[in-house]
């Protein structure tokens, strides 16, 4: 019958969105308490280790290639697979020895593009157009990338390549720096397209004058040390060779006194809360990471004592606005902001990566992520996070890298977690953090602990990429689950980027779709407070939450003020009236009346649908969210007006037996 023709193009294009309203048993989940997490005694190996997923297809992995570890010695720092930055069809794996670009184009089948030998560690990667930035830090570091350290000249600090060419990168600049570059962060500025600026985190010692004029080891009493800063160096895209430091900020001065030791530079007791030493020392002279997001002219930084805010509206001139410290913290490492910038997640290196951090012994707020949210300018406190299985003594682990996964309306974070393999967080809720998805590795060894593990996770255009210490490389998928369903996997991959840097925040915007207005749905599936299947006589009142799956309701619907209703696959042999509602989503159901919507206040969808009435939308206030009218059938008029944002099909017309008017004049 030709009224059902939009209903099944709808289900066409939702076939990759559509799953049960009762989300159970979809998926491997994460162990329930009750159940041993299959994480737990997975066999060791080098390149044959056990493993252990939820949630996460393993699609793809790469060992290092020739020269880019020791036979004799699979754990040595000097061949240690260190960060990921990526750009186009490629990925830039830095290493302790250099780097590999690795092509990408079938996360399934990646294979390594160019191998550059260029040691001096850690080899953390950057991405800006044609040009590739890279941290050296080790005093074996040679300005023309030779590998005898007891010749040529010594380099520490930021190198950049031309890589237009990834066959054959050409190193065009080399930027020198008192303590080198342990990592950097490229940040740009909206009004200024000819330059990008990097902000240098060194934590090295000191570096002589006779090494590099004007460096010096003076206290922070004496003039103008080399500690206690970050340097800025101003690179201009049309000339890179010029790149030069053109700031040195003291981040960490006191602003009433002026002292430039200003935060924590003593630990907060003599010894970690654990009963061990503090490694590293949390003593805050030089900031770890420093995650910069241009779009909201800010940035946090790790600062090894410190979690700081920082504004960066003048990227040559940052500015700290708040600081933080946390007596569990050993070492703040790394951070990430929320996409709409009002939470930050901080890590925590303890032990500084080559420890066993995640025994049982060890307690949850050591070595784990803190989860703040900025509230009128602050940093506060809101919860930790940590790898919730443990980990045997002969696994390096602790909280390190991660990226934001481009989920509209969730905050997810993957993140590496060394041998503890990677973790997939949900802080949506910054009090109540949840692990949703993980994939990890047994133990290199099974009598001593060989430094290995994910160095970083990243999710990139679709898949989430890791680096691994001791092994190499490695792609995965998602997978659909009770936490996060195809839906929602559909709407982050939609999200490209043409480069990615973990330490370069973009903001995350997504175009309208049919993943995206479902992923909507699947979220709001999960807050049901009342589920209705098979048949109810009479009318409904909604209240909260309330979802209709494969149901019949024999009477009309009506949807106050502040309820939700969900539709998928059902019947309402009445009419459909909500005034004020939160949200109403009908997917593939028919109605045996009119259907009448005005002001929702969240989000709204009719798609697929067969209305036996008149469809009124009107006054609809969801900044952000389309109103989705698509692939229905409509035996009556279609009118619509005073919404915001209007209507929208998606490229899929509706049939309507009927005029359609005011903002939906096009939807047919």
């Amino acid at each position: 019958m030709a009224h059902r023709r939009p209903h099944r193009l709808s289900a066409r294009l939702l076939a990759g969105a559509a799953v049960a309203v009762v989300v159970t048993g979809l998926a491997a989940a994460p162990a329930a308490a009750d159940e041993p997490d299959p994480r737990v005694g997975l066999s060791p190996g080098w390149l044959d280790a056990g493993t252990a997923s939820a949630n996460m297809e393993w699609l793809a992995h790469l060992d290092k290639p020739e020269g880019f570890f020791s036979p004799t010695n699979i754990g040595s720092i000097s061949f240690a697979t260190s960060d990921i930055a990526f750009g186009g069809n490629y990925a830039f794996l830095g290493n302790f020895h250099g780097f590999n670009i690795i092509d990408i184009s079938d996360p399934s089948n990646p294979h390594i593009v160019t191998n550059v030998v260029c040691p001096g560690g850690q080899g953390d990667m950057s991405v800006y157009g044609n040009l590739l930035f890279m941290s050296v830090e080790e005093t074996r570091g040679r300005l023309d990338c030779g590998t005898n350290a007891s010749t040529g000249v010594r380099f520490q600090g930021v190198r950049i390549f031309d890589v237009s060419d990834v066959t054959n990168p050409i190193q065009v600049a080399a930027v020198q720096t008192c303590r080198g570059s342990h990592t950097h962060s490229l940040v740009t500025d909206p009004d200024d397209p000819d330059h990008v600026y990097v902000y240098v985190s060194g934590t090295a010692g000191v570096r002589p004058a006779t090494d590099l004029p004007g460096c010096n080891n003076n206290p922070a009493t004496g003039e103008n040390p080399s500690r206690w800063r970050i340097e800025v160096i101003k690179v201009p895209l049309a000339n890179p060779a010029a790149a030069a430091v053109v700031n040195e900020v003291r981040l960490f001065a006191d602003p009433e006194t002026g002292r430039i030791d200003g935060l924590q530079n003593q630990p907060p007791t003599p010894q970690h809360p654990s009963g061990t030493a503090w490694s590293p020392s949390p003593v805050t002279d030089a900031c770890h990471d420093i995650t910069s997001y241009p779009a909201l002219g800010l940035a946090v930084g790790a600062c090894e004592g410190n979690g700081l805010l920082i504004d960066i509206s003048d990227p040559a001139n940052p500015v700290r606005l708040d600081a933080v410290s946390d007596p569990n913290f050993a070492y703040w490492h790394s951070a990430t902001l929320s996409n709409d910038g009002t939470k930050v997640v901080f890590t925590d290196e303890w032990g500084g990566g080559t420890g066993a951090r995640c025994r049982p012994t060890d307690q949850p707020q050591w070595g784990a992520n803190a989860i703040y949210e900025i509230v009128d300018g602050k940093l506060e406190f809101r919860s930790y996070y940590k790898l919730p299985v443990p980990q045997t003594n002969q696994e390096n682990c602790v909280a390190h890298n991660g990226s934001l996964i481009p989920v509209p309306g969730r905050d997810i974070l993957v993140q590496a977690w060394y041998q503890g393999g990677i973790s997939l967080m949900d802080f949506t809720d910054p009090s109540n953090p949840v692990e949703i998805g993980y994939f990890d590795r047994g133990p290199i060894s099974a009598t001593s602990l060989v430094l290995g593990g994910f160095w970083s996770a990243y999710w990139y255009n679709g898949h989430i990429y890791g680096s691994e210490i001791a092994r190499g490389f490695d792609a995965f998928r998602l997978t659909p689950s009770e936490y996060l369903s195809e839906a929602e996997i559909a709407a982050a991959a939609e999200v490209r980027l043409a480069e990615f840097n973990a330490q370069h925040q973009p903001k995350f915007t997504w175009a309208p779709s049919f993943a995206v207005a479902r992923a909507r749905f699947d979220q709001l599936l999960r807050t049901c407070d009342t589920t209705i299947t098979g048949v109810r006589n009479g009318p409904l009142t909604v209240s909260g939450v309330t979802c209709l799956d494969g149901a019949t309701v024999r009477g009309p619907v009506t949807v106050p003020a502040g309820a939700s209703l969900l539709a998928l696959n059902s019947s309402i042999n009445g009419p459909v009236s909500a005034a004020s509602a939160k949200a109403v989503h009908l997917y593939d159901t028919q109605v045996s009346g009119p259907v009448s919507l005005s002001g929702t206040t969240g989000s709204a969808a009719l798609v697929g649908s067969t209305v036996q009435g008149p469809v009124s939308l009107t006054g609809t206030n969801t900044p952000g969210v389309e109103l989705v009218v698509a692939a229905n059938t409509i035996n009556g008029p279609l009118a619509c007006t005073g919404n915001s944002p209007a209507p929208i099909n998606l490229g899929v017309a509706n049939e309507v037996n009927g005029p359609a008017s005011g903002q939906c004049v096009n939807l047919t």
